[in-house]
């Protein structure tokens, strides 16, 4: 894990559920001047989350170009230049669709590693971090919990900047505030 290589191109931004790691990742990709690409990886499943779809559409405001991937949040890198910036929110809800439809999310992992080394657009992923949680009840939690866990570290080993956004309030973990 430690041993592959740095990708400049990637920011992690990491936080609790409504820490503002959205809105702070929204802001590095407003902060960088590119052509903006966000990456929805929710589903509306429900009408709460129709409206929290809805709510984040609304607070990012215009200029957005938006990409729904709940399966394949790469897939937009493929033809971005280096004049765009690629915001995926969020690795949380990607990898519970995979899980949701009993899709093995290791390769889904090296596919999108794979796409972000192949692109010259900056990258920026929001995911949340649950390891201050409690142990899990259920055998389907604990998997999810120990993925996600692989998930965020992997991602944080390969970027080249890592915050944690606690209170609106980015602490970086990894590289220089972008």
């Amino acid at each position: 894990m430690g041993l592959e290589k740095s990708l400049e191109n990637l920011t992690l931004v990491l936080g609790g559920a409504a820490s503002g790691k959205t809105a702070y990742a929204e802001g590095l990709a407003l902060k960088s001047g590119l052509d903006r690409v966000y990456v929805a990886t929710a589903q509306a499943h429900d009408a709460e989350m129709k409206e929290k779809i809805e709510a984040h559409r609304q607070a990012r405001g215009h200029g957005w170009t938006t990409v729904e991937a709940p399966f394949d949040p790469g897939q937009p890198l493929e033809n971005a230049t280096h004049g765009h910036v690629i915001l995926i929110d969020c690795a949380t809800l990607w990898l519970t669709n995979l899980l949701l439809e009993e899709r093995d999310p290791a390769p889904a992992e090296d596919a999108l590693l794979h796409q972000i080394s192949a692109t010259a657009a900056k990258v920026i992923i929001v995911s949340n971090d649950l390891a201050g949680g409690i142990v899990p009840a259920d055998a389907f939690s604990r998997r999810f919990r120990n993925l996600h866990g692989k998930m965020n570290q992997r991602l944080a080993s390969r970027a080249a900047h890592v915050a944690y956004v606690i209170a609106g309030l980015p602490q970086m973990l990894k590289g220089r505030q972008a």
